[in-house]
């Protein structure tokens, strides 16, 4: 199922690409010609890996005898010059799926390698959000994974948030609490995004089972841990950054999230290079 759904990925990505064809490879390039290639990392900083299946399943999708060899696996660190990846097959194939290939292992390591660095800077979980490109959330939560942290809900189906408009839709915290869980699976736990110290009090009392602090600063925080006291989880959220991580410890919040981890990251960089071709 995980592989199916890459593939629909990637070949979107293919189609985006390659339209009606690939005027250059297809003029130039005889149909017979096979080559070998490497993919080397050429970033300046040591990158976590992390985009292999989609990488592969790129050049596997225009030639189905194409040998993808990872060399430095997902999750594991590579320094610039360093081999990751090996491939053997059509010139063609090689040529016309080179930058779609590139673009996920470039992009999936980019996060991997950001969401490595904020496992190493706390010790608190931390989780991303739905703040994703779309069509490419499966690959950009597992990349999240790959690099040491936590999936928050994949999408508006597994999991409850009630946030700011639903709040302004329904009329209050209460009455939005009370309605999801009455409908809710007994599995899934109610959240509600607070603001402000009322918006806390109010949450607690209708009984949700996570209150999000979003935006606080550390003394509203500090504030709202003590009056929640442990009657349910607390998250913060809001402007989450490598750079004031640390500013969360210590507050008695049980896990972070961070849209950063997701919409603003740079994209690894990684070259493909023919070694010969016959």
């Amino acid at each position: 199922m995980w592989e199916d759904e890459v593939q629909e990925v990637v070949w979107v990505a293919l189609k985006e690409d390659i339209g009606p064809g690939d005027l250059t490879t297809d003029l130039t390039i005889d149909p017979a010609s096979e080559s070998r290639a490497e993919i080397i990392c050429k970033d300046e900083e040591t990158i976590t890996v992390c985009g292999h299946l989609p990488a592969g399943l790129a050049f596997q999708e225009l030639d189905g005898d194409c040998e993808y060899t990872e060399v430095i696996s997902d999750g594991s660190s590579a320094k610039k010059g360093q081999v990751i990846a090996r491939i053997y097959g059509k010139t063609r194939a090689l040529l016309t799926a080179e930058r779609v290939a590139l673009n996920f292992l470039g992009h999936l390591s980019g996060i991997a390698t950001q969401a490595s660095a904020f496992a190493a800077r706390t010790k608190l979980p931390v989780y991303d959000t739905r703040k994703t490109i779309p069509g490419l959330r499966i690959l950009q939560k597992f990349a999240i994974r790959v690099g040491g942290l936590h999936n928050h809900r994949m999408g508006l189906y597994d999991g409850i948030m009630i946030k700011d408009n639903h709040i302004r839709a329904v009329g209050s915290i209460t009455d939005a609490v009370k309605r999801a869980k009455k409908g809710a699976p007994p599995t899934i736990k109610v959240e509600v995004e607070a603001q402000t110290m009322e918006q806390v009090r109010e949450a607690l009392s209708a009984g949700a089972d996570i209150i999000m602090l979003d935006n606080m600063n550390r003394k509203q925080m500090e504030q709202a841990v003590g009056l929640i006291k442990g009657k349910a989880l607390i998250e913060a959220s809001g402007n989450v950054s490598l750079d004031n991580l640390q500013d969360y410890e210590g507050l008695g919040i049980d896990f972070i999230s961070s849209g950063a981890l997701t919409h603003s990251v740079r994209s690894a960089n990684f070259s493909l290079e023919f070694i010969d071709t016959k």
